[in-house]
């Protein structure tokens, strides 16, 4: 890192060339992941990280519509990578909370791309809390917090130095608190088990990850509902993932003039959205707002990559084509961190009911 960082969020050129690098190593990527590919690198060094992070701790506090710009942007190019940073984004958006020494001490190596950092926190919000026992446990002893249970979706597990996690932590007045932590993952009682094959984006090295007593390095307090989904974040993805499949409707458009008008029309729809998102990402939306966004992005993505295989006829069913690929990746917006009324809206559609 030189002596000019951190460098200003990347925007207009900068961010393209950013994103010329991200498509550059996009299929490496998608095998190895982007901490092994150098797209972590490339985000660390283009000033993308330190957007994220607060002036009085290493970064440059980017403004929330140039984040969630660059969000789209790289989606387009490459989900895996987009999907990794939002959960090094989450994990240190946390982190910020924490205390000034705790700050101090992780925050400016995550900025600078030092070390890197993942979030593990499903279990607060979708993946468990159907279960009577949480799936993790704080106890408090003499020498601070330790952990024990189970994180079942952790991207980059096995690529990262910490992960922030949340568990149920048992107070001195008898009452069970959700709390968030941070840990090591060197630190004994870690146990990442092999990332899982999934049906798109398993180059995001998603684990279950089991802590058996796990010392904390950082506690941060809980400042609401811990059980809150589906950020604009999850949002911009879907909106980057549209472009891409757009663009390839594009391409097979100049040799098949009947397409123009499909492609005319998602492209209106997308640039609609877009606009609507922009405007939440500038002045904040309540929660109805943002499932709206995140519903109708969700129903543009999937129908846009459907069209992008149907315009790209057999060889878009051939493993490797960029129309499987984009196809199977639209499924993933359907499962991740999409809260409750989405998701009920999504199966009314596909029943063909009313959503209430």
């Amino acid at each position: 890192m030189d002596n000019d960082f951190p460098r200003p969020f990347p925007t207009g050129t900068a961010l393209a060339s950013l994103c010329e690098q991200v498509a550059e190593r996009a299929d490496t990527t998608r095998t190895v992941g982007p901490w092994r590919s150098g797209v972590f690198q490339a985000f660390a060094e283009s000033g993308c990280l330190a957007g994220w992070i607060a002036p009085a701790d290493g970064g440059t506090a980017a403004a929330e519509p140039a984040i969630m710009d660059l969000l789209v942007e790289v989606a387009s190019r490459c989900l895996t990578s987009a999907l990794a940073l939002t959960q090094w984004a989450s994990a240190v958006r946390i982190l910020g909370r924490t205390d000034a020494v705790s700050r101090q001490r992780l925050l400016p190596a995550l900025a600078a791309g030092r070390q890197f950092t993942t979030v593990g926190i499903s279990q607060l919000t979708t993946s468990r809390q159907h279960l009577a026992r949480p799936a993790v446990s704080a106890t408090a002893g003499p020498d601070g917090w330790r952990l024990s249970g189970v994180c079942p979706w952790v991207t980059g597990a096995d690529s990262v130095q910490t992960i922030v996690t949340g568990a149920v932590a048992r107070l001195s007045s008898g009452e069970a608190e959700p709390r968030f932590f941070a840990i090591e993952t060197a630190s004994p009682g870690v146990i990442v088990e092999p990332p899982l094959e999934m049906l798109a984006l398993s180059g995001s090295r998603t684990s279950c990850v089991r802590l058996e007593d796990v010392p904390v390095v950082a506690e941060i307090p809980p400042t609401g509902p811990a059980g809150q989904t589906g950020g604009l974040g999850t949002t911009a993805l879907a909106l980057g993932s549209t472009r891409a499949a757009l663009r390839l409707i594009d391409h097979e458009a100049d040799r098949r003039h009947s397409l123009g008008l499909v492609v005319a029309e998602l492209r209106r729809e997308a640039d609609a959205l877009g606009l609507e998102f922009q405007q939440a990402a500038r002045s904040g939306c309540d929660a109805a707002s943002r499932n709206n966004l995140r519903q109708r992005a969700n129903s543009l993505v999937t129908r846009a990559a459907q069209a992008s295989l149907t315009a790209s006829k057999g060889a878009g069913f051939v493993v490797g084509h960029p129309a499987e690929r984009l196809l199977r990746e639209s499924m993933f917006f359907l499962v991740w961190s999409c809260p409750q009324p989405v998701t009920e809206s999504l199966l009314c559609d596909l029943a063909g009911l009313a959503a209430d």
